[in-house]
This record gives structure tokens, C-alpha cells and sequence, in this order.
């Protein structure tokens, strides 16, 4: 099925098991939201369970906040990634303290959906990657899916989680189809996965940028070049087990992102695999990422986004050491 329907019936799915789950975001009732991932949802559901909120991210957070702390399970949906940052102080200053605060006695189970990313053509507040922000943040989880498998059970592991979830959907992706396991989850929610096998090369990415790295392992075998690709799923925590135990097979790492590379979380899994793969590396880590401006106007998005050309370049870059 394709990713945004898969995203719809991991919230249906979610929805029924447990009466206190509701949907709370702007358009998402008979609209279904921008990308239509709520389609259907308020019909099934009601209105006091799929909520049409006003134009008002800090409102929506704060809002959910407050469910949380009365024994629901809110998830918000934030129509695009940079419309984001009206909440984000509810998020980072309140959200994801208020369980330590508490000193562990307050749960607050708070999903918060962001479609992120670039790939549609749009212009800056529509086409972000702000991950790190988040990532940086204790106290958030924070994911992200790269198929509709795992757009289908992260989203439910992300919602039975007693800890805020930033939930990362690669708008890129909303139309991809794949095969979906409705019987039985392939990984934990903070797993991460190797979705390619080889032995020269470990490419490492999220989200989007899985697809990429795909594309460009099957370039580089065209040429000789065996790449494996890693599938990180998380972002915070990350799974640093199966990115580890490729590198010290392969020997070399390139990351890859559609984030700006300064500070990034490409950065920090960087720092962490040269820290603790150190002798294993016949090369340094490699980043490939957004440039560290702001999000170009759409006809550039082709030169700002990483594509398996840049990729494979800095590949040969690793391979030449």
C-alpha cells in the first residue's frame, strides 16, 4: 500500500485498540489533512476523537500537554516541518521535560507527526529537515520511517510510548508503495536495520534519504563497488549496533541527509562511529548533506539536495584513501 495509507491504518489501527487515542491538527478532520493521511478518520471516529484545532502549533502542543497529563494519548499533526517552530518551546521546554520534572511519576504519551523534507517542489517553511533540534532535545524520541511497513507499525509503537514522540514523515514518500505486514511488527521501534548488503562501503541514512542511498548502492555495483546501506529508523536513541557492525566489516562509512550538515545528527553518528570504530576504519566517516543555507526556492532543490551522484562521489572519496 502506499506510505500515506499506511501511516492511516496504523492510526485506525491505534484508534481502535485504545479509546483514549484522538488526533488533534489544523484540516485534518473532513479534509484529512494537507497530505490526507486523516482521511476517513473523523467520519469513523467523531469529532471528540479527531479534532479540527485553530491555526495555532504553540495551542495544539500545549493543548496536548494538558490531555496527556488528564490519561490521553493526543497526537498532533503539524502540517508542514517549518511551521513547527510556534511550538516548539512547548515542546522542548515543557513536553519533553515534564516527566523528569516529575521525577518519573508523569507520563507524557504525545505524538507529534511532522512531514519533513524536501523532494515536492515547494519553498522554505514547506521543504525543512529540523531533526536535530529535536534529537538534541532529552527527553524526545525521535524517529523516522523510510517504507510503509514501518510508516504502518512505527506509528502505532510510537503512540502505545509513555515518552514524546517526534515522529518524522518524509513527505517524498507519501505516494511510495510497498509491501505492508499487518500481522506481526519486523523491528522495535528504535531499531535500526540493514536494508542492502555489501562489503566496500556502509552507507547510512534516514527517511527520504534511504531511497537515495538505494539508488546509489546499485550505481556503485554497476561499477564494482559493493555498498551495504543502514537504515536508521531512529534518530534519538539511535541504534548504533547494526551501523557499527557494518563498519567494521566494510571498513568505510558515508552518511547521508537532506539537513544542513553543520551540527547535524549526521555529525553526531559521525563522531560516534570514529569514537568507537576507530581502528576498524580504513578512511574517515564521510557526510553528505543540504547545504547550510536556508531551503533554496524549488528549481534548486535538485542542486541542494543530496542526490546519488554526490553520494557515490564521496564514496570513491572513501574508497581512494
Amino acid at each position: 500500500m502506499p506510505f500515506v495509507r499506511a501511516l492511516t491504518a496504523g492510526l485506525r489501527q491505534a484508534m481502535s485498540d485504545d479509546d483514549h487515542v484522538l488526533l488533534m491538527g489544523e484540516d485534518i478532520g473532513p479534509l484529512g489533512g494537507v497530505f490526507r493521511v486523516t482521511e476517513g478518520l473523523q467520519a469513523e471516529f467523531g469529532k471528540n476523537r479527531v479534532l479540527d484545532t485553530p491555526l495555532a502549533e504553540s495551542g495544539i502542543i500545549g493543548t496536548a500537554i494538558g490531555l496527556a497529563m488528564a490519561g490521553f494519548r493526543p497526537v498532533c499533526e503539524i502540517q508542514f516541518d517549518g511551521f513547527v517552530f510556534p511550538a516548539f518551546d512547548q515542546i522542548t521546554t515543557q513536553l519533553a521535560k515534564l516527566t523528569n520534572r516529575h521525577e518519573g511519576n508523569l507520563q507524557m504519551p504525545v505524538v507529534i507527526r511532522i512531514p519533513y523534507g524536501g523532494h515536492i517542489g515547494a519553498v522554505e517553511h514547506h521543504q525543512e529537515s529540523p531533526e536535530a533540534y529535536f534529537a538534541h532535545t532529552a527527553g524526545l524520541r525521535v524517529v523516522s520511517p523510510s517504507t510503509p511497513n514501518d510508516a504502518y507499525w512505527m506509528i502505532q509503537d510510537a503512540i502505545a510510548s509513555n515518552d514524546p514522540v517526534v515522529f518524522l514523515e518524509p513527505k517524498a514518500k507519501y505516494w511510495m508503495k510497498g509491501e505492508v505486514d499487518l500481522s506481526a511488527r519486523a523491528l522495535p521501534l528504535h531499531a535500526s536495520r540493514v536494508v542492502r548488503r555489501g562489503t566496500d562501503v556502509t552507507l547510512v541514512g534516514h527517511g527520504a534519504m534511504v531511497t537515495t542511498l538505494l539508488q546509489a548502492a546499485a550505481l556503485a555495483e554497476s561499477e564494482g563497488t559493493s555498498c551495504e546501506v543502514v537504515d536508521m529508523r531512529s534518530l534519538s536513541p539511535i541504534d548504533y549496533g547494526p551501523i557499527l557492525d557494518s563498519v567494521r566489516r566494510t571498513g568505510r562509512m558515508v552518511y547521508a541527509q537532506e539537513a544542513p550538515g553543520n551540527v547535524s545528527v549526521g555529525s553526531e553518528v559521525a563522531a560516534t562511529v570514529m569514537e568507537q570504530a576507530f581502528y576498524a576504519l580504513e578512511a574517515p566517516v564521510l557526510r553528505v548533506s543540504g547545504f547550510d543555507v536556508p531551503f533554496p526556492p524549488a528549481k534548486l532543490e535538485g542542486v541542494y539536495l543530496p542526490d546519488p551522484d554526490r553520494i557515490l562521489e564521496a564514496v570513491d572519496r572513501a574508497l581512494a584513501y
